[in-house]
């Protein structure tokens, strides 16, 4: 056997600490911590977004601008504070969605647009007396769709639905849709109806427990069968009973929502999650790493936080 003499085995012992890879030093850093407004929690998530991955759904808040009647209304949440929010979740491209805080005036999101950027789209929120000049500006602005929130009387109502549905079509926008489960059952008619695409907030809303064995589901389903109609994974903490970290109540809607139609499947943040308390914010991290749950396959996968965003928002393809 060959000895080992005390200066060499100090030698290799100095070589060995010296090494990058085993450094004491990157041993004893500690993991990034992100601090973002109104998300939980400092951690990175473990899933790791692909290039051009799209949150397709969050909002800006500005008390600048008046509230409207009826509106949610939320804390000041800037585009830069959004930006601590896509270097916490790695994704590089956003739809911001028209709060229902300020009505039809969609200062506040065009404005986030502007300051975000050329990665960016809007959804505006409009009544039936916008004018084709206004749609024009919006569009020119970024937006590509006009949301509708039957959550609560305020801006919009069905009535506007159809011949909205008419005139943003031809601009190659859709309809979006935000509503409880009840309220999605009365208008079935409507939805069966609509020549548009149409895009459902938050998992349509599915209440819990009986999830994917509710009525709701069982007409998007049947809408989503007609191919013109969308559902954003989003929300998981909107209607959960379980909660986090697995929203499995939540994640079941989900995951058989991606095995129907992939292709016509997005993701949301919701940031800054003004449905929820102060003391009460999600951790995003969390909510992103659900999609590895959601849509296992990584094809599939990219396709939601990439391909799918890009063909209903107007990104360039990549």
């Amino acid at each position: 056997m060959t000895n080992i003499t005390r200066r060499t085995a100090l030698g290799s012992a100095v070589a060995l600490l010296a090494t990058p890879a085993v450094s004491t030093l990157a041993l004893a850093q500690p993991a990034r911590q992100h601090r973002v407004p109104y998300s939980a929690g400092t951690n990175a998530p473990r899933l790791r977004a692909p290039a051009f991955a799209t949150d397709c759904h969050f909002h800006i808040y500005d008390d600048r601008f008046p509230p409207a009647p009826g509106g949610l209304p939320a804390p000041n949440a800037s585009a830069d504070d959004y930006r601590k929010l896509q270097a916490r979740i790695g994704t590089t491209r956003g739809v911001i969605v028209q709060p229902s805080l300020y009505g039809v005036d969609n200062r506040p999101t065009m404005e986030g647009v502007k300051a975000l950027g050329g990665n960016f789209r809007a959804v505006a929120v409009v009544n039936d007396k916008v004018t084709d000049a206004e749609l024009q500006a919006l569009h020119d602005g970024g937006a590509r769709g006009i949301r509708f929130n039957l959550a609560q009387v305020g801006a919009t109502s069905p009535e506007m639905v159809e011949p909205l549905a008419a005139r943003v079509s031809r601009m190659g926008w859709h309809l979006q849709f935000n509503l409880p489960a009840a309220k999605l059952l009365e208008l079935k008619d409507l939805f069966l109806r609509v020549n548009a695409t149409m895009v459902f907030d938050h998992l349509a809303h599915v209440p819990h427990p009986d999830g994917v064995n509710h009525a709701s589901f069982a007409l998007m389903r049947q809408l989503l069968a007609k191919g013109n109609t969308w559902v954003k994974l989003s929300g998981a903490y909107a209607d959960t009973k379980v909660g986090a970290p697995s929203y499995s109540d939540s994640s079941a809607v989900a995951r058989a929502y991606a095995e129907l139609r992939p292709d016509h499947m997005v993701w949301g943040s919701d940031w800054p999650h003004p449905t929820e308390k102060p003391d009460n914010k999600p951790n995003d991290a969390t909510l992103i790493d659900l999609l590895s749950n959601w849509v296992p396959d990584a094809t599939k996968r990219h396709a939601v936080l990439v391909e799918n965003p890009a063909r209903l928002y107007d990104f360039p393809r990549t």
